[in-house]
């Protein structure tokens, strides 16, 4: 009988530690942002044409379920030198994220050839509620 009651009590506590453990996991959100800072403009034509066709960007950004946070020029230094350019795209996932930048070869292409810039990804987890 008594065993009966300890058997219960462990189930009863490895289920309510599996839900805790559950919720403290679902609570925990993680995002993906590509990121591209522009350094240095080393071609100012190839430059206007980047810009030109930038808008697609944000398209392609759409399609692969990103968000833009930023892309702007407006960027104030704190420490060290600030870039001439910054954008900053958020994604659920890695895979969308890497899926947006594969998709964005003519974009990137033109980039570097026009500036001296680098893009890369970064996972940010975040508890969320």
């Amino acid at each position: 009988m008594k065993i009966r009651y300890a058997v219960t009590l462990a189930i009863a506590i490895g289920l309510g530690l599996g839900v805790i453990v559950t919720h403290g996991l679902a609570a925990l959100t993680r995002t993906f942002y590509v990121v591209i800072e522009v350094d240095e403009i080393t071609d100012a034509d190839q430059f206007e044409a980047l810009k030109k066709i930038a808008s697609r960007g944000v398209v392609d950004a759409k399609f692969a379920d990103g968000r833009y946070l930023a892309r702007t020029s407006n960027v104030t230094a704190l420490d060290g030198t600030a870039p001439k350019a910054i954008v900053i795209i958020a994604f659920q996932n890695e895979a969308k994220a890497k899926a947006y930048y594969d998709g964005s070869k003519e974009i990137t292409a033109l980039r570097m050839k026009a500036t001296r810039s680098r893009a890369f990804i970064v996972e940010i987890c975040s508890e969320s509620g």
